[in-house]
């Protein structure tokens, strides 16, 4: 075997056992949460010695930010008509939850955001990071600013009653019924000065 054949070799182990520890990390973190996940459990499950996830990862924090590591993956928001914007992020996060049932690490953070500051504090970031920016390019800078966090709370807000506490009075609604009553209470945030539309009945 040449060095460089052997290289390749090592880099493939190394991709492998890297894979390993990363989606035996999510399951953990997704069953049990942030506080109960062990280093040594995660090393059982992907069947290698601990040391080998502190040689890769460092440590449970490390390990935690690797393998939730997030993509909110927003629409461009400056391709959305204006009056749409409230409907358009309703959906995509719709789409990000339930699109891609292997794609689950956006619930797994939420879940242990509940219980940990650490996972809070890391899904603050990522939404400060991705929502805020997004808006600005649609809204402006100062309108972001102001309004990303409450956007925020609201989309949060979704995942948590529907996905993981499963309100039944929210689990039981269909996407359309969600977007329907959700969006309005989106856009009022977005255009706090446009006047609320009144919907007729009959």
């Amino acid at each position: 075997m040449t060095p460089s054949t052997e290289k390749r070799s090592t880099d493939k182990r190394s991709d492998r056992t890297r894979a390993a520890i990363l989606r035996a990390a999510r399951e953990r973190f997704a069953a049990q949460g942030y506080e109960r996940t062990t280093i040594r459990a995660v090393a059982s499950d992907a069947d290698i010695d601990p040391s080998m996830v502190i040689r890769y990862f460092g440590n449970k924090a490390q390990l935690f930010d690797s393998a939730l590591a997030i993509d909110l993956r927003l629409p461009v928001l400056t391709a959305v008509p204006r009056s749409d914007l409230a409907r358009a992020l309703v959906r995509h996060f719709l789409d990000r939850w339930e699109g891609d049932p292997a794609d689950d690490a956006l619930l797994v953070l939420l879940r242990s955001a509940v219980t940990n500051e650490y996972a809070a504090a890391r899904m603050h970031e990522i939404f400060a990071s991705q929502i805020a920016p997004a808006l600005a390019a649609a809204l402006g800078p100062e309108a972001a600013a102001s309004r990303a966090g409450l956007v925020s709370s609201q989309l949060l807000g979704l995942g948590l009653t529907r996905y993981l506490l499963r309100l039944p009075a929210v689990a039981s609604l269909t996407r359309d019924e969600i977007e329907d009553g959700l969006a309005p209470a989106i856009e009022a945030v977005l255009e706090p000065n446009k006047p609320m539309a009144v919907r007729k009945s009959g």
